[in-house]
């Protein structure tokens, strides 16, 4: 059993290359091509400004590039928890973001889709800290939207 198991993930990276499997990051993969080529829409909000900054962190800053990123961008607050005396003790926010990857020369959607994700936060005893603990929630939110369109475009096929 254990020999089996062994010719078997020696042939794994054989069958991937044979089915035309390339690495993201290798030359002429996605992640190589799109690195540093991606204008990211400008933000208009604190919420746009931590996606945008998430976005260009993983994907590269690029002025001018052959490819345009626009988004919108939504989010809600829900309560989850309260206590006794009805006060609320927990949040979460839940965001969406829908993204178009664009060829910026032909206008070409090359693609488009819509993530969702939530994050929660704890109303502490104070009211600046409630008030942190929901700014790095909505810090948080947008890194892991940020995280999902990087992905989503990353397996993108770009032809």
């Amino acid at each position: 059993m254990l020999s089996f198991s062994r010719k078997f993930l020696l042939m794994i990276p054989l069958a991937l290359a044979a089915c035309g499997f390339t690495p993201v990051y290798a030359p002429g993969g996605t992640g190589a091509q799109l690195q540093n080529s991606i204008t990211v829409q400008a933000p208009n909000t604190r919420d746009e400004f931590l996606l945008t900054q998430r976005l260009e962190e993983r994907l590269g800053r690029a002025s001018e590039a052959p490819y345009a990123l626009n988004y919108t961008l939504r989010s809600s607050r829900a309560n989850l928890a309260v206590d006794s005396e009805g006060s609320t003790t927990r949040f979460n926010i839940i965001g969406s973001a829908d993204y178009s990857l664009v060829e910026t020369g032909t206008g070409r959607v090359i693609a488009s889709d819509r993530v969702d994700n939530f994050t929660g936060y704890s109303a502490a005893g104070t009211t600046v800290a409630t008030l942190a603990a929901e700014r790095d929630a909505q810090q948080r939110l947008m890194i892991l939207l940020a995280d999902q369109i990087v992905t989503r475009i990353l397996t993108t096929d770009l032809q």
